[in-house]
């Protein structure tokens, strides 16, 4: 995979999950007053940076092969295309008498957040597009 395919799709994958991202802070606001509520937020940055170092890590790096399924596999490559978003529920904090852990102020500055990282990334995936017209003419 060429390098403007790789840095498309992992713009592609990261603006779906800012989409997924921003429906779950918008959940947790909306049910900011509901008894008993517990926030949930997305991980996925981390397992991606650990599927990319585990690439560069494996480059040129001798590889260890198995003959049966039984055998122990080594730490290999982890394909980035295989990590998906998680969401993760917060159930150990509380923030409120009534059980519920959503901070409507954190989480409207977590949209917000959210909006302008979007933003970022499609101005950077409309650059990576311009950059091709460009050389197509």
């Amino acid at each position: 995979m060429n390098s403007f395919a790789k840095t498309t799709d992992l713009l592609h994958r990261a603006m779906d999950v800012s989409s997924l991202r921003y429906g779950v802070s918008a959940n947790n606001l909306s049910n900011s007053e509901v008894p008993n509520f517990k926030r949930t937020h997305v991980n996925f940055e981390s397992e991606l940076k650990r599927a990319l170092d585990s690439e560069a890590a494996a480059n040129g790096q001798f590889q260890l092969a198995t003959a049966s399924d039984r055998h122990i596999a080594s730490d290999g490559v982890i394909d980035y295309r295989t990590i998906e978003p998680r969401r993760v529920l917060d159930y150990t904090s509380t923030a409120k008498a009534n059980g519920n852990n959503v901070d409507p102020e954190q989480e409207a500055m977590e949209l917000l957040r959210i909006q302008l990282n979007y933003q970022l990334m499609t101005q950077v995936q409309s650059f990576q597009f311009s950059q091709v017209n460009s050389v197509l003419k």
